[in-house]
Order: structure tokens, then sequence, then C-alpha cells
């Protein structure tokens, strides 16, 4: 799923800034044919949620109906053309001019629909009717109240199964845009390393047609490398050698220009340009390697959240969040829970930054009611998040859940007695799904290890598909609660005992204590500034120790919203490093100093 461009054989607008808006409570607006257009009753921003636009409506998750109008400009005619919505949360329906487009499920990833039947030269109206509701057989799934096994057992409202607030709406950029009839579809770039050589292995696919010649180019740092491709089909393959290559490293984000264009009878009919980076990333022992070199992840899970606009595209916001990370030390973050924007994508490649891309799928669990839909669901977003982030080398590894509720009651029980683990501890259907999940990621990309982040521990029999193990795990606040060191000593056991059933490379990938700002004890206390550097401190120091852990993910770097709980003052999760607006608390300069090598043991 390439991004929309403009250049001399494309055209794109983005239809950003303020749209018409209804809410429709009493889902009369299907009856009422609003698809063919409404009376406006709000203004919205898009891209933004909706939840903090508006007085009285923050935690409505029902139905509502998004309007605009465009015209288009002149050099359209006689192309393909097409409406992308970015991100829409949850479910997606959309018309144009009257007519009905299609629906899209699930909330973090791209959809495209062809639009050059209905589209008209002036006067469109496009009309999005967006549902938010949580239900349990959508993927994070919701309102589980009362249902024993598949969710933590916390009250929240509103009733999700994950821990932060379910903003709704159109999130990331509308994008209409063109392609010509004969164009490139899809660009698949894997990379590889012969020596001081960079091997950059380029697939082409295109629209049916008759042949052309496919023309690659790739530039950049001294080098100038193309090759013709005859493409009598709809796939082609090149394999382009780069002589001493500038590698993509943390240090050293050295990018390349790919550039390819098709050409009939000596013209251009159709280009695009693609940023690459040169690198591999395997998995071998115990170790993760980044162009053959081990590598250690030290960095944090963050959430796409910020005050007014929720979960909607903020650029500023990603360049600050970024600024962040580079100052305290990190080189890597995980998309918790849920694809992040292609901007931020983007900037990882360019700033150096491995990213552990994630599923949506956060707090599934694995019984009967709409097992089999989220299956599906799963599978789609798998699908859906590696055509989109496949050529990012920013991206080292694929995460298909968070904490799913895998564990069977009976054996959860036994473990958190005493770490006893018993025959078949996973529900088999949760076992199964994870099996299919993971073939498919190493079916789509075969370049890039697979993880699942789990908070089941040992218990975790899923963990046998991956290559690398990820816990969450917080020994020291929601268990041995106030006593760091009694945390540490179970935290310790219990990543020994992980390693020992599946030993493969081992990463921390959540770990971390309520904070709230401006609290400070001593000695240090639950909630303080002080317990949360202590707590950070000693963690990293035992992950530090152990040459099978390939690092640390904090949770997390800034504070943000949550829904009302009564362990969520203000409902907010205040383990952020930093403060929702970016301040940096205690624990930031501590962790600053061990990761950059200024703080001794």
């Amino acid at each position: 799923m390439l991004y929309p461009q403009s250049n001399p054989c494309r055209q794109m607008m983005d239809l950003s800034g303020f749209w018409n808006f209804r809410f429709d409570p009493a889902n009369e607006g299907d009856a009422q044919q609003w698809g063919a257009g409404f009376d406006p009753v709000e203004i919205i921003a898009v891209p933004a949620s909706w939840n903090d636009q508006f007085e009285d409506w923050r935690d409505y998750l029902g139905t509502v109906w998004y309007q605009t109008t465009f015209d288009l400009s002149w050099g359209w005619q006689g192309q393909r053309i097409l409406v992308r919505f970015n991100a829409v949360s949850y479910l997606a329906e959309v018309w144009l001019n009257g007519e009905r487009l299609g629906q899209h499920e699930g909330g973090y990833l791209p959809f495209v629909f062809d639009i050059t039947d209905q589209v008209k030269d002036t006067g469109n109206v496009l009309v999005a009717r967006v549902d938010g509701q949580l239900a349990p057989d959508r993927v994070p799934p919701g309102n589980l109240a009362g249902l024993s096994g598949a969710a933590f057992p916390t009250v929240n409202y509103p009733d999700t199964s994950f821990d932060f607030f379910p903003y709704c709406g159109i999130q990331r950029p509308v994008l209409i845009y063109t392609e010509p009839p004969d164009a490139i579809t899809d660009l698949t770039v894997s990379t590889g390393i012969e020596g001081a050589n960079g091997v950059v292995q380029v697939q082409i696919e295109r629209t049916p047609g008759d042949p052309l010649v496919g023309r690659i180019t790739l530039t950049g740092h001294g080098a100038v490398l193309s090759a013709d491709l005859d493409l009598a089909g709809e796939s082609g393959e090149v394999v382009l050698t780069v002589p001493d290559a500038a590698l993509w490293l943390p240090d050293a984000p050295n990018l390349y220009d790919l550039r390819v264009e098709l050409r009939r009878d000596g013209a251009v009919v159709d280009c695009y340009t693609l940023a690459i980076g040169i690198r591999t990333i395997a998995v071998e022992g115990d170790q993760l390697l980044l162009n053959g070199e081990p590598v250690k992840l030290l960095g944090f899970g963050r959430h796409e959240d910020f005050p007014v606009v929720g979960k909607g595209l903020l650029p500023a916001l990603i360049i600050k969040d970024y600024a962040l990370m580079r100052w305290i030390g990190a080189n890597s973050f995980r998309t918790s829970h849920y694809p992040y924007s292609e901007q931020m994508m983007d900037m990882a490649d360019r700033l150096g930054f491995m990213v552990i891309d994630e599923t949506p799928a956060v707090g599934l669990f694995f019984m009967g009611m709409g097992l089999e839909k989220r299956n599906k669901l799963c599978q789609q977003m798998i699908r859906e998040m590696i055509d989109r982030d496949k050529n990012h080398p920013s991206v080292i590894m694929w995460s298909v859940a968070n904490e799913p509720h895998t564990a069977r009651l009976e054996a959860r029980e036994a473990y958190y007695r005493d770490f006893t683990v018993i025959k078949n501890p996973s529900r088999p259907e949760a076992v199964e799904s994870f099996k299919a999940q993971v073939e498919l990621v190493r079916e789509l990309d075969p370049t890039r290890p697979v993880t699942l982040v789990s908070h089941e521990g040992a218990l975790e029999e899923s963990f046998a598909f991956v290559d690398v193990t990820c816990l969450n795990r917080y020994h020291g606040w929601y268990s041995f609660s106030g006593q760091i060191d009694q945390g540490l000593q179970a935290l310790d056991q219990e990543i020994e005992l992980i390693y020992k059933l599946y030993p493969k490379p081992f990463l921390l990938s959540e770990f971390g204590t309520d904070t709230i700002p401006g609290h400070h004890a001593q000695p240090p206390e639950m909630f303080s500034e002080e317990y949360q550097a202590e707590f950070l401190t000693k963690q990293i120091r035992l992950t530090d120790a152990k040459p099978f852990v390939i690092g640390q993910h904090i949770w997390n770097l800034c504070d943000f919203k949550t829904g009302q709980a009564v362990q969520r003052m203000a409902a907010y999760n205040y383990k952020g490093v930093f403060t929702r607006d970016r301040r940096p608390k205690l624990a930031a300069h501590r962790v600053r100093a061990l990761w950059r090598g200024e703080d001794a043991p």
C-alpha cells in the first residue's frame, strides 16, 4: 500500500481541515439517508478524535457522521481517482455523491476506495459514518464486564479491555489522489549485505496491461545505479548491488532514494520514489543482530495521545517525542498498541529509531463469544500492517498482539502462588490462533523476526512460535506493591524461568510505576518521583546483567489518558517518565544517565 505522492505522473489532495459533523445516538442517519448528504449540526477538525472537541461528548462511542466537499483541479482527467482514509476508529462506512463506496473495520490502518466512476469535477460530497462502540467481537475487544478470564479484573468506564482511552473518529488525514492507467500498484524492497556491498531487491507490481519497461534508479551516498526490467506481466523483480554501501544504523540512519519508472516507447507513464535503508535484522541464539552485530533495544512503549486532539495526527508532537527520546538516550520503541501514523514511521527511518511494529490486537480473549471474527480481524490487520510498513528500515520486528488473555484460570492461580507451570497452561484456542498468526507473518515477510508481547509469563505457550519473547511485568507495583527489592527478586526469578522454557532473546517490554508529577517522598513510596526513579534504575540494572536480555522498554514515555477507574487518578495512566505535556520527571534524568553510561552502579 504505497502512500500517495504528487509527482509528474500523480496528483494528491489532502482533505484535512474542518468538516461538517453530526452525532447520531439514535442511529437515525441510515434511515434518513445521510449518506447522500446531511444538514450539519457541528463543525469538527479532521484529523482528530471527536471525544475532546465538544462539551459533554467525551465518553460517547456510538455513531457519528462526517461530511466534506471538494473539487478536482485541472490535470486529473484520464487518471484513476481514489480516496484514502489513513485511519478511522473504529468502523467506517463511506459514500461519495450519494453512492456507497464500502466499509472498513479496524481503527489504525488505511483503506482505499476507487472513486473514478463517482467523482465529479466540482461539488463532490464525501460522507463517512463512523461507529466507535466497544464490543466483544471487535479488535481490540470491549464491553467484557462480568466475563471471567476475558479481561483484567478491574472496572473501567468506558468498559475497555485495554488501558488507554478509546478515542474515536477520523484520526489521520483523508487523501484524494490519482494513479495513471499504467500504474505502479505496489513495491516491496528487501535488502542484504555481501561483504562491503549492499544488495537491494525490488519487486514491482503494476496494473494489468500491455508490456512496459520498468526502470529502477538508486541514488545516494555517492551511488548512482540503474537497471531496466521488461514488464510483460503484472509483476517483476530487480536486484541491485550497491558497492561500499552506507548501511542503515541507529547512529547513522543512511537512506537511499529509490525511483521506479514505468515507460512505454521511451515515455514515462508512471513514477514513484521511495526512501530505503540497507540493513539486515536477524535472531541468532540469544542475540538480535542488526547488520550482523548485536544490538540492544533501549526505549519505550508510548501512545498517540495528546489533549484535545486525542489520537489525531499532530506533526509537532511527533517531532517533540523523537526529541525527548533522543535526549534520554533511547534507540527504539514499540508501537503500543496499534500501528502508528505513517508520518511517525517515516521519521523513525530518518532519525534511526528501531521499531517493533504492533497490530491493534490488545486485550484479546479466547472464549467463544466472537472468537472466529476476532481471529479473522487479527489476520486482516496483520496483512494491512505488513502491506503498509514492509519497506521501512526502522521496522525490525513484528508484534502480533499485546497482553492477550491466553492462560487457563487454574494455571494462572498456580503460577502466581510460586511460579509453578502446570501442563498445557494456555487455552488451546489461543495457541492455535497465534500459531496461525505467526505463520502468516512469516509468509508475508520472512525477513524480520516476530514476537508476541505477553503478561502471562512462563504460561505463554505461544512463545514457542516467536523469535523473541517479550514480557510486560510490574513486580514492585501491581504485585509486591511498595516493595521494590522483593519485586526485583520475583522479576529475576520469572525472567530466568521463561528463558529456561524458551531459550531465545528476551525483551522486558513493559515495566514502570504510576508517578504523580511533583509528589516526593523520602524514603521512596509509591506514586512518588523517587519511587519511580529507584524502581526503573534497579530493573534496568537487573536486565543489563543478563546476556540473553536484548533490552528494555519502559512503560511509558509520557503520561496518557485512560478511562475512569479507581486505580486511574484523574483518568490518567501516570507511568510516563514525562508528563502528558512532555515535562520530565525525576526518572527521566535517572534513565538518561543510565542509558548514556553516566550513572555508576
